[in-house]
């Protein structure tokens, strides 16, 4: 049976490395990001793969989510769901004293509001062996100091996907924690550190097979 799987932010970092498995392994792919150029190259590489689809624009317009929902539909539903597009605010991150509200505001309808808009507009089209997988990280567990912002709204997700999972419980539905990478953003959050001794995303992929996989009870998981 053919598998369908979107993934958001799969331009590049963990989300291009979980697509890249998911094309080796058969899945059929839709995916999405805000960079249209780096998106297409995305696309051109699985699609040496896989079948897939790349539908440029940014997770928290509506507009674009609605796009998504029309080419799930089309394909015949979703097996997977990847909440991986996120936002980490202002860099270097600033103490919450001095955290600039705006941004704050920003980064929550990035990293909470938009995930779960979307799972609520996709719904329709999940299959019965829907598996969600928000992408969640230590910070919302552990108080570092300058994290707040991205902490705060990676905890707040945490949450909703706890909640969405007892309030759905037919569904899979996990909060992954997928450790330090050496990642683009994981750069953005400590400029000018040498951050290459963290693992390349790729590392953190085997971990989101087995969600994908295995029959695991909903929750929040590590790498």
């Amino acid at each position: 049976m053919q598998r369908i799987g979107l993934i958001t932010g799969a331009s590049r970092g963990l989300g291009l490395a979980l697509a890249q498995q998911l094309a080796l392994n058969g899945w059929h792919l839709i995916i999405t990001g805000r960079g249209a150029t780096a998106l297409e190259q995305a696309r051109a590489a699985l699609a040496t793969h896989t079948t897939v689809q790349a539908i440029a624009g940014d997770i928290a317009d509506p507009a674009h989510r609605q796009a998504l929902a029309v080419a799930t539909q089309a394909w015949g539903g979703l097996d997977l769901l990847v909440n991986n597009a996120s936002i980490l605010g202002p860099s270097p991150q600033p103490n919450l004293l001095d955290y600039p509200l705006d941004n704050l505001a920003q980064v929550y309808a990035i990293n909470v509001f938009a995930p779960l808009a979307a799972i609520q507009t996709l719904a329709p089209s999940f299959k019965p062996s829907i598996r969600i997988i928000n992408i969640s990280s230590d910070a919302a567990v552990q108080a570092y100091e300058g994290w707040g912002g991205y902490g705060s709204s990676k905890a707040a997700l945490d949450q909703l996907t706890a909640i969405l999972a007892a309030e759905q419980p037919t569904w899979r539905v996990y909060a992954l924690d997928p450790g330090d990478m050496n990642t683009q953003m994981h750069q953005e959050a400590f400029p000018g550190e040498d951050i290459s001794d963290r693992p390349p995303p790729e590392a953190s992929v085997p971990t989101i097979l087995r969600l994908i996989n295995d029959d695991l009870p909903s929750g929040r998981y590590r790498k």
